[in-house]
């Protein structure tokens, strides 16, 4: 069965994003497009036609990447059971921290923060600060439930993002290979969670 034109597009979009992530973790902000078109498969002007500059590009790839980690935050029974939510929530994060490719990334956006600081700021603004604003309407939500007591989502956001990624991802940045596996992992995100809903209980 052919697919449709959206699908194709679609395709075309993820096969970019992943290139992207693979091109620019591996030669930084500085990765021409041509590169990464030439990495998935289509035309620098592709790229353009898709998304129109190459900020707006790694606005995209932090999109997808904050979609995986607030996930849990939206699934079916998250609003009920904010344990569970909050330990999907710092799985997801765990996890992406700890993706080479991402770490790769988010190191080349410090590097080059100064000389290119549009994509700088498309960055943090779909990544850490789109992450961190989805999980205090979250919390905002709950606290309205009386499941929570959270006086200011926002800022208890930042203490629960703060508390998982902490110096694992300064770790990363660094280039320092820690045991984080998927049983640490979800060691690390129940215990942050429990922790979390008996500061902000009702």
């Amino acid at each position: 069965m052919p697919r449709v034109v959206g699908q194709i597009d679609l395709c075309k979009q993820e096969a970019i994003l992943d290139a992207a992530l693979e091109v620019m973790g591996e030669r930084g902000l500085s990765a021409s497009l041509e590169a990464v078109a030439r990495r998935a498969g289509v035309s620098k002007q592709t790229i353009y036609n898709q998304f129109g500059s190459k900020a707006e590009l790694v606005r995209a790839m932090s999109e997808r990447r904050v979609h995986e980690i607030t996930a849990a935050l939206l699934s079916p029974g998250a609003a009920e059971n904010p344990a569970e939510a909050l330990a999907g929530f710092a799985r997801a994060l765990l996890a992406v921290v700890y993706q080479t490719k991402g770490s790769n990334l988010f190191r080349a956006a410090i590097l080059h923060a100064a000389d290119m600081p549009d994509v700088a700021r498309a960055m943090w603004e779909a990544g850490p600060k789109a992450s961190r604003a989805q999980l205090a309407q979250y919390l905002a939500r709950e606290t309205s439930a009386g499941r929570l007591s959270c006086p200011d989502p926002q800022e208890a956001a930042e203490f629960f993002g703060g508390m998982v990624s902490g110096t694992y991802q300064t770790a990363m940045l660094l280039r320092i290979e820690l045991a984080l596996d998927e049983a640490r992992i979800d060691r690390i995100a129940r215990e942050a969670a429990a922790r979390f809903l008996r500061a902000y209980a009702v």
